[in-house]
Parts: C-alpha cells; sequence; structure tokens
C-alpha cells in the first residue's frame, strides 16, 4: 500500500537550463524582426492579385468558348 501512495501522490520534477547565447546583438535581432513583419505584409498583399488573375481568366476562356461555341466553330 506505501508503493501506491508513492505513486499516487508523487510530483514531476523540473528540468532546468543554463542557456547563454555566445553572442547577441539587439540592433540586428530589431532588424531581423521587422523584415519578417515586412515580408509577411508583403506576401499578404500580392496573394489577392493572383486569385483575381486567375479569376480573370477563367472568366475570359469561357467567354471565349461560348462566342466559338455560338458562331459555329465548336
Amino acid at each position: 500500500m506505501a508503493i501506491t501512495n508513492k505513486m499516487l501522490m508523487r510530483k514531476p520534477k523540473y528540468r532546468r537550463f543554463e542557456y547563454q547565447p555566445r553572442y547577441y546583438n539587439p540592433d540586428k535581432d530589431e532588424r531581423e524582426k521587422r523584415k519578417k513583419k515586412l515580408k509577411f505584409r508583403y506576401q499578404r498583399r500580392t496573394k489577392p492579385r493572383r486569385t483575381n488573375q486567375l479569376i480573370y481568366l477563367f472568366i475570359f476562356l469561357f467567354a471565349l468558348y461560348i462566342y466559338l461555341k455560338l458562331s459555329g466553330y465548336l
């Protein structure tokens, strides 16, 4: 019975890490954060334009197909 009480009442042991970076440049870190932020915004703006181009392409091809179908070429 003493063994089961120990197993049920056991607390987790926390691991401690003592990590020290070898070199840290706060200016470079700030620049990299700004670059990542700007890159994310830039990709976000270009994405909808690509889908709009595809939609216009499909509409044009569909209109061309209907025109050729009605004129008797297809």
